[in-house]
Formats: C-alpha cells, structure tokens, sequence
C-alpha cells in the first residue's frame, strides 16, 4: 500500500483510498486486523492523526470495524448491500443537488429504473411486501398527515416494491434512484398534487403486484410517472408566470 505524499490530494485521502484498493483486490481479507496505528504512521511516513483520520474514512463506508481491548484494533468488515445503501444514497442525493439535473431527467431515470423492476417484483413479491404498500397506501389517505410524513411513506411504499423483486444488488442500486429522488419529486410537486389521485396510482401498482402481472405493474409505473411529470410542468410553470410579473 502506497500513496503519493507529492500529490495535492489529502494524505487521509489518499491511505483511505490505498487501504480501500487493499480490501478489494484480496490484499486485506473480511475479518483481518489492519496494523495499528502507529505501525500505519511508519508505513505511509505520516503523522498517527492523519492515519485516524483515514480510518474514520472507512469506518463511515463501512469498510472497517474498530474493537476495544487487548485484542482489539480495527478489522476488515464484511460490507453488506444494507450497510453499503445510506452511502449510495448520500453521493445519489448530491450529485442530484450539485448538479442541477433537470426534474426531468431524474423523474424519467427514476421510474425507468423502477419498471426495470416490476416484473422481478411481480414475480417474488412476498406477502410482506404487499402488506407494506397497502399499509403505506392506508397511511397516505389520512387526512392530517404532513406532507413530510406523506413523503416518508410514499418512499417506503416505493422501497417496497423495489425490494420485492427479491435481488439485494437491485435494492441497492436504486435506493439511491429512490431515496434521492423522491423527496426531490415530491419538495417540487406537493403543492399542485391531490393525494387522492396519488393514492389510486399507488393502489393500482400494488393490485397489479398482488395479481403477479408485470405489464399492469409497469403500465401503473408509467401513469405514476405521466402524473409526476404534469405536475412539475404546472408547478415550474406557475413559478415562471410569477416571477415575470411587473413589481407593483
């Protein structure tokens, strides 16, 4: 393991990203003890900070463990598809905000993706899953819910029929496409749309889902998604023809 001390990269950086590269090539195996601290400050000839730093790197990744004790010291983990999730859907919802990618693009990405799915769904949904949706389903017709709440369960409504098609590489590729975008979506839309009209949509994917009927699932998918687009259009709209008005 090296790094470049030349370089402008930061130094935690650049012994983070050599440790990491350790880890995926087979170097350092799931359950191995790295060197402590001290022995890693020798090694990349740098100070016992800037190499706790990097390890606090790969902590947040979930790429290692730390233990107390005699026997203790940072280790290898074994990386999960849950575990790994939170990260992609941090690095999803800044390059969404840091890019200004267009409402669009991400609503058309979104439930591309999302249709992708449904036949997988329609085919290895549980009764866990269907029982998920409808409950969401039941929460978003409550009268006094917020629209924060709304929110919230239209993700997990959304988390659910993605995680039904069963495939843990699935999941974690479009929690990003999920729990990035919707919130977005619906920051954008919620002043335009009817609930009740978003209810029905999603009561029409998760009674196509418990038929097992991938095309009726894609085709609630696409209407869902006819619907986001309107009402973006009408809210961008709205924002336009106010801000072109005359100051009084």
């Amino acid at each position: 393991m090296k790094i470049d001390p030349d370089s402008p990269a930061d130094l935690s950086a650049q012994i983070a990203a050599a440790i990491r590269n350790a880890i995926v090539d087979g170097t350092l195996i799931v359950d191995e003890r790295l060197p402590s601290e001290a022995e890693l400050s020798d090694q990349f000839n740098v100070s016992r900070p800037t190499v706790r730093e990097a390890l606090k790197r790969l902590a947040a990744q979930s790429l290692i463990r730390t233990q107390r004790g005699a026997t203790g010291g940072a280790f290898v983990n074994r990386l999960s598809f849950e575990a790994a999730q939170p990260q992609q859907i941090t690095t999803s919802t800044l390059l969404l905000s840091m890019n200004a990618v267009s409402f669009e693009t991400a609503c058309e990405a979104r439930y591309a993706l999302e249709r992708a799915c449904a036949p997988l769904s329609a085919e290895r949904r549980t009764a866990d899953h269907l029982a998920t949706m409808r409950a969401e389903i039941l929460r978003q017709g409550h009268p006094g819910l917020t629209d924060e709440a709304f929110c919230a369960s239209d993700v997990a409504f959304h988390r659910a029929l993605v995680d039904g098609a069963s495939n843990p590489v699935l999941s974690y590729q479009l929690s990003g496409a999920v729990e990035a975008m919707q919130p977005l979506m619906n920051m954008i839309t919620f002043t335009a749309r009817s609930r009740g009209k978003i209810v029905a949509l999603h009561t029409s994917i998760a009674d196509a889902l418990e038929q097992q009927d991938p095309r009726a699932t894609q085709a609630a998918l696409s209407a869902l998604e006819e619907e986001t687009q309107t009402l973006a259009q009408s809210v961008f709209a709205s924002r336009l023809k106010k801000s072109s008005k005359p100051a009084s």
